[in-house]
């Protein structure tokens, strides 16, 4: 989305309040879980819904149960 929109990190922390370090990990895929006030935020400065900015990928041992 980031991308989409002509953002850097740093447009997205200015829009959501959200600390920079958490606005990299999350663009660099590097956290494995996003507080609902992260989520919130996030939302609320780009003007999406979670589903805009989530997808669910299942892992390789969820897929073959």
């Amino acid at each position: 989305m980031m991308r989409e929109r002509g953002l850097q990190n740093k447009d997205v922390v200015e829009l959501t309040g959200v600390s920079r370090n958490t606005i990299t990990s999350l663009a660099g895929n590097a956290t494995k879980r996003i507080d609902y006030d992260t989520l919130g935020a996030s939302c609320r400065g780009l003007g999406v819904t979670p589903g805009d900015l989530l997808e669910y990928i299942p892992n390789a041992k969820e897929s073959t149960e």
